[in-house]
């Protein structure tokens, strides 16, 4: 496996892999991965025949008061868990390269970005809307493979895709959690031991909606507020961000359960701020004659 700083190399590296007839999958990240990573890198290499993975601590989609500079950065380890899960290349560009001096042309995804994350974090979805663009400009994947867990990024990337044209199949991999239910990510590490203790509830309020879903419930405000009461109680040391049942497409806010919904939340401890989220659906009952 190897490792490309710029877009020069990145372009004649899967130029090479394309005149063999080779399929291109991208698997875009952020550094400082962990067994979430990997499962991407995976996906993709059954989805794919020559897999890039890009680590990029991209500026552009951190706020003014937020982690850039606390953000872990280990090239040489993530490299080598890209080369342990099947990664055939890592691109690594700089900051300079993807946003060369002068740099004035942003996307901008409508809708999608108006509630959940991006109330509290301005501007965080252009930047993630603009990197990905690029990526897939310098890349030219067939497929790209991105997580569950930022449901919300993956509905403003395959909205971007479809508004753009864009020649690149987006796959959603399911969410990996640590073994006591915590969404797998790499803020998981600026915690606390106490607040590490009181992060499963993101877990537990969205087990809770599912069960309240089974038992008939269609509320989504009553639900939000059964979820809202469930991480006051067993995340104390967090703070509710919030609560929210959407359209699973377009992350609207829906107010009965009927088909398939989105339910998400945000809970920001001292240390880090979390997300997590499932989908919810309600059983149509069978008919007598089926």
């Amino acid at each position: 496996m190897h490792i490309v700083l710029t877009i020069r190399q990145i372009r004649s590296a899967v130029a090479a892999q394309r005149k063999r007839g080779k399929r291109i999958g991208l698997v875009p990240t952020m550094g400082a991965l962990h067994q979430g990573h990997m499962s991407l890198i995976r996906l993709a290499k059954r989805k794919s025949d020559f897999v890039v993975v890009s680590i990029f601590l991209n500026p552009a989609q951190f706020g003014p008061k937020e982690d850039l500079s606390k953000y872990p950065r280990d090239l040489k380890g993530d490299t080598a868990k890209c080369r342990r899960a099947g990664a055939d290349l890592v691109f690594a560009p700089s900051v300079s390269g993807i946003y060369p001096q002068g740099f004035c042309t942003n996307v901008t995804v409508e809708g999608l970005t108006e509630g959940l994350c991006a109330a509290s974090r301005p501007g965080h979805f252009r930047g993630v809307a603009t990197v990905v663009c690029k990526l897939f400009n310098m890349v030219q994947p067939d497929v790209a493979v991105f997580g569950q867990k930022d449901a919300q990024q993956a509905a403003v990337i395959k909205r971007m895709v479809s508004d753009l044209n864009l020649p690149v199949e987006i796959v959603v991999a399911p969410i990996v959690r640590e073994r006591d239910g915590l969404a797998m990510s790499s803020r998981n590490a600026y915690l606390t031991p106490a607040e590490r203790a009181q992060a499963p509830a993101l877990r537990h309020a969205l087990q809770l909606a599912k069960r309240l879903v089974k038992k008939g419930r269609r509320s989504a405000e009553a639900i939000k507020r059964e979820m809202a009461k469930m991480l006051d109680i067993e995340a104390p040391l967090g703070v509710v961000e919030y609560v929210e049942i959407v359209d699973n497409e377009n992350l609207k806010p829906v107010r009965r359960i009927d088909g398939k919904a989105l339910v998400a939340l945000a809970v920001k401890f001292p240390s880090a701020r979390l997300i997590d989220n499932t989908v919810l659906q309600r059983l149509m009952p069978v008919p007598t004659w089926a």
